[in-house]
């Protein structure tokens, strides 16, 4: 068993796990384009990454709510975001390795994301990790962060309370959601949203590589 407080690990995806930032700006600016829609900075994109894909787009773009325009826009994204993962997305520094060891360690270990089902499916299976996380949620299949439906589903589902869990992502819906399912949670530092974003939300720890987590959880008391 763990030598930890924690037996259930439940990662965010996109800017936690995998370095694919630059691709969701990327595609949401084609779309945008598609669409005859103003360019954004990459600020206000990178705030939105983690919701679900049409919370995301009303979000930046207010004026789509309810509009055909809106289903457009989810296509033209899929289908850019999807031409640029025909290579995937690169882990970050240590996570495979991290991930890895964590399984062997005695870990459980989930998936909470904004992603679709087909889309994490698709790039679990091409980084050979499938088989390491128990049980996974997509935005796609329940409610959106930062909802703590998706967390609630995945303990339900795992028979772990609330605090033998604890949630990992990048971005402030990670770590309210975490919060609202009364979870505790880490933030990454590195991923889509800035330090000082993610300072205003709880959080138990913050780290800057992803292998540092293996010796917070391995020394809890």
């Amino acid at each position: 068993m763990p030598n930890s407080d924690y037996e259930l690990l439940i990662f965010d995806w996109d800017g936690t796990l995998v370095d694919s930032i630059d691709r969701i700006v990327a595609a949401i600016r084609h779309a945008a384009a598609g669409c005859d829609l103003p360019r954004l900075d990459e600020v206000p994109i990178k705030g939105i990454i983690g919701l679900a894909i049409q919370e995301a787009i009303v979000t930046l773009y207010p004026q789509l709510t309810g509009t055909q325009t809106l289903t457009e826009f989810q296509r033209l994204y899929a289908d850019h975001y999807l031409s640029l993962e025909a290579t995937p997305s690169l882990a970050y520094p240590g996570v495979a390795k991290t991930l890895q060891t964590l399984h062997q360690q005695g870990y459980r270990m989930a998936v909470a994301t904004g992603k679709t089902r087909r889309g994490l499916d698709r790039v679990a299976a091409c980084h050979g990790w499938s088989a390491l996380f128990e049980t996974t949620r997509c935005a796609d299949e329940t409610a959106s962060k930062p909802h703590p439906r998706m967390l609630l589903e995945i303990l339900e589902q795992c028979q772990v309370a609330p605090e033998r869990a604890i949630m990992i992502g990048d971005s402030a819906f990670d770590l309210q959601m975490a919060h609202n399912a009364g979870m505790g949670a880490v933030a990454v530092s590195y991923g889509a949203q800035p330090v000082q974003v993610l300072q205003q939300y709880p959080h138990c720890l913050m780290i800057d590589r992803f292998e540092h987590l293996l010796p917070w959880l391995n020394h809890r008391p």
